[in-house]
């Protein structure tokens, strides 16, 4: 794909790129596991979000959020992982791209850790029972999981985390003057029915009690 924006220079091969970029030192290389060791294990059993991100055949690509209580993606053993769809919008484009193209990266969060921990590997999905049971929250299970084959596994530094200050409260800016999902659905999407702002925001909030799981 072309970038429509001018741009003065482009970086086009990777000896390009290294000449800029440089080469990664010995640890960072090194630090790349092919399993879920303890650390591993231990950081996902007590991570509440997680961030997924894929592709389809022809490049597409998507970053999806999925969060629960901590511990809701399941280590099944040293390279598999169980992550629940819990009920959205039905969209679903992390599953259809899986269709096409089952390679997944994904990046675990722990509130307040600024280090944090990504797993890049195959995925497939599964309705099989016992998994889904194992997922299953407040007497609901998921109607779909992923299953994830686990092959590159490592922790991330925390040098994003603390440029961005994300943790630190003093610098968040609140929602502010920031209009609410509902006032930008209207004006974005113009509903035939006419729905205001703040009528959808209702719906959305009772969506948000009622269809968690």
């Amino acid at each position: 794909m072309t970038v429509t924006y001018p741009l003065a220079t482009t970086i086009t091969t990777e000896e390009q790129l290294r000449d800029v970029l440089g080469y990664p030192g010995e640890g960072a290389v090194s630090k790349e596991l092919s399993v879920i060791d303890r650390h591993a294990r231990y950081f996902i059993e007590r991570s509440p979000f997680a961030l997924l991100s894929s592709a389809n055949r022809a490049g597409r690509c998507d970053s999806s959020p999925k969060g629960d209580e901590p511990g809701f993606v399941k280590v099944l053993d040293d390279t598999t992982l169980l992550i629940p769809d819990r009920p959205g919008n039905r969209r679903g484009d992390t599953l259809s791209n899986l269709l096409e193209n089952p390679q997944l990266g994904i990046l675990f969060l722990i509130p307040d850790v600024e280090e944090t921990l990504r797993v890049n590997g195959s995925a497939a999905m599964t309705t099989d029972p016992d998994l889904l049971a194992m997922c299953e929250h407040r007497g609901k299970a998921p109607k779909i999981a992923i299953v994830v084959d686990a092959q590159e596994v490592y922790f991330h530094c925390a040098k994003a985390f603390k440029r961005s200050g994300l943790w630190k409260p003093d610098t968040w800016i609140g929602r502010g003057e920031l209009p609410t999902l509902g006032q930008i659905m209207v004006e974005q999407i113009k509903f035939e029915n006419g729905i205001s702002g703040d009528a959808l925001n209702c719906e959305i909030e009772e969506a948000y009690v009622k269809n968690l799981y």
